[in-house]
């Protein structure tokens, strides 16, 4: 990767004097103590191939003195479900043990999603996508399946709006231990596991005897379920799996795998008689339901009994100290991931569609010699991630090279970052290539398929801008999220001055189209870097909140909360609240405050 160190903005000497001066809210560089350190030390991110679906050998890359390493955080898909309201259930049976017609009653009794393998595959086959196609290409060959694939299809399926508001019956599945041990590790988890118990000599029965109405594709029993005409038995076959012989092999391949898979459900495994009515058998099972249920609702009223939710404004832990110390340690940049992803997933979970995120912790600072191209990624990671976990399909999308001849080329500060972002570590269960996918800005980058997007610090080089593409992306997009990560839109100079004169203010306009659903900036004196005076935060769907940091006795420092406001407050209101001043009152901003007060 090409370097991405930068000059720093050059600072003034810190007064001694005790007079309060304004408030800088440029971009931050480290604190004198760290700053030595901090401009040759480099970001550090391990990075591992994706595991599924990889078709190309991914040798161990160092990009100049960047160096990828694999992060520990990130352990794969997970399915979320409706906490703790909707019924999980999972439900076996060997060949003909009426599984299908149980799976039925449950449906229209409790209401939950019918999933099943079968279906999924033709389903995902038919829409032709690349998991569809995955699939397609074993089949073709006569090969079973990957049970990497098929789980992939199912993790999907249970993230459907659907599957997580209804709750879900999944039908057949897993099948082997393998599944079972991937579905575990996702924290997909049933309520109940029910299996069907019907001796090997009725369900031989059962399937030899069972025809097949070639016409209609109905199911009959010469003996349970026979044909209602003369004409329609006389045209019935016998399916090729329903011989005796076929039946046993079947039956022998069943018992392995439930025998293996037995001991991961085994605390909540509830074996039922199929061998009786199919009446009787409903009515045991459709008991057990309903007393989860109960179960469900009673520990749900005592959980949120005097609890605050989790994803409310009160669950923010205020902001972490010691911010110009260069490196940031991991659980900082993780504390400030989180709150990103919290207040991003607040948006889309509203209905918006054009978001923004602005964060300048000094790691994601681009102007500045301690940015860090490797943290920028970890966070478009954690966003891309999270959102996959909830079965979208994310595009994260990187600008490629803009303009012709001596102007054609990138901004530096991302030039390598698709590469860095192709061979990070998605998951051991291979996120990148199914639910993510990497790609560029224009609108011939969004699929049908894509969820929503995220665009990696879009930004205007000089001669270049990109906000026309990005434009005809968002069209392209629709009602579909579309979300800027630290963009930087502002008109840069070019030759005879064109971009900034030609369709600035349509462009300026779009720019302003997009709603912040994240802020936080650090906040100093006038002309210093340091020391650090306050920070201002929002975070959707709450309003910008102005703190000041304090010194302690015991040399700490902790953030108070001086005041609130509920839109992006200026330089003259920040700095009216530092000095106690009254809000609203007439002031004009001069000289290189005034200055400052206008690019913010």
């Amino acid at each position: 990767m090409v370097p991405t160190s930068f000059c720093s903005l050059q600072s003034s000497n810190v007064s001694s004097t005790p007079s309060i001066s304004p408030l800088s809210i440029s971009s931050l560089a480290s604190s004198s103590s760290s700053s030595s350190s901090s401009s040759s030390s480099c970001s550090s991110l391990y990075l591992r191939p994706s595991s599924l679906f990889s078709t190309r050998l991914r040798s161990s890359h160092v990009f100049g003195d960047l160096h990828l390493k694999r992060s520990p955080e990130f352990k794969g898909l997970k399915v979320k479900c409706a906490a703790g309201e909707q019924l999980k259930v999972m439900i076996s049976g060997a060949p003909a043990s009426g599984k299908g017609t149980q799976c039925e009653l449950i449906v229209q009794k409790f209401g939950l999603v019918h999933i099943s393998t079968g279906d999924i595959l033709r389903a995902e086959i038919s829409a032709g996508t690349e998991i569809g196609n995955k699939a397609k290409e074993f089949m073709n060959s006569g090969r079973l399946v990957p049970d990497e694939i098929v789980t992939a299809m199912v993790t999907t399926r249970l993230s459907g709006e659907d599957a997580t508001e209804k709750g879900w019956l999944l039908d057949g599945f897993p099948r082997t231990l393998l599944q079972a041990e991937s579905l575990q590790k996702l924290q997909i988890k049933p309520d109940i596991y029910l299996i069907l118990d019907v001796p090997d000599e009725i369900l031989i029965d059962r399937c030899v005897g069972r025809r097949l109405d070639p016409e209609t594709g109905k199911i009959y029993h010469l003996k349970y379920f026979p044909p209602e005409t003369e004409e329609i038995k006389g045209r019935l076959v016998t399916r090729p799996d329903d011989t005796e012989e076929k039946v046993k092999q079947r039956l022998e391949i069943y018992k392995r795998n439930a025998e293996a898979i037995a001991p991961v459900y085994s605390s909540i495994t509830k074996k039922i008689d199929g061998s009786s009515p199919k009446e009787e058998i409903f009515e045991e099972i459709s008991s057990l339901l309903s007393q989860i249920q109960k179960e469900k609702a009673t520990k749900l009223g005592k959980s949120t009994l005097g609890l605050k939710s989790t994803s409310t404004q009160d669950s923010w832990r205020g902001i972490p100290t010691r911010l110009n110390n260069i490196p940031h340690s991991r659980e900082i940049r993780k504390y400030f991931y989180d709150d990103v992803l919290e207040g991003t997933k607040r948006a889309v979970k509203d209905g918006r569609t054009r978001l923004k995120v602005e964060i300048n912790i000094p790691e994601l600072n681009p102007e500045m010699d301690v940015y860090r191209i490797g943290t920028l990624m970890e966070l478009i990671r954690t966003i891309a991630l999270s959102f996959a976990d909830d079965g979208k399909r994310v595009k994260v999308c990187i600008q490629g090279s803009m303009g012709e001849g001596a102007l054609s080329g990138m901004p530096l500060q991302l030039a390598g970052t698709r590469k860095i972002l192709e061979y990070m570590d998605w998951g051991e269960y291979g996120a990148l290539g199914t639910f993510v996918k990497i790609g560029s800005i224009g609108a011939k980058e969004v699929d049908e398929q894509d969820d929503m997007f995220i665009l990696v610090a879009p930004q205007n080089a000089v001669g270049n801008c990109i906000i026309d593409d990005m434009k005809a992306m968002t069209d392209a997009a629709g009602d579909r999220p579309v979300i800027l990560v630290n963009p930087r839109l502002k008109d840069l100079p070019g030759s005879s001055g064109i971009m900034q004169t030609m369709g600035r203010d349509k462009r300026l306009e779009y720019a302003a189209s997009f709603q912040i659903c994240y802020f936080f900036r650090l906040l100093y004196y006038a002309g210093t870097q340091y020391p650090i005076m306050g920070a201002l935060r929002m975070s959707h769907p709450y309003g910008y909140e102005l703190y000041k940091r304090v010194d302690e006795p015991s040399g700490k420092e902790r953030y108070v909360l001086l005041t609130k406001y509920p839109t992006r407050p200026s330089t003259d209101d920040i700095n009216d609240a530092f000095q106690g001043k009254e809000r609203n009152a007439e002031k004009k901003s001069s000289g290189i405050w005034g200055f400052l007060s206008g690019i913010f």
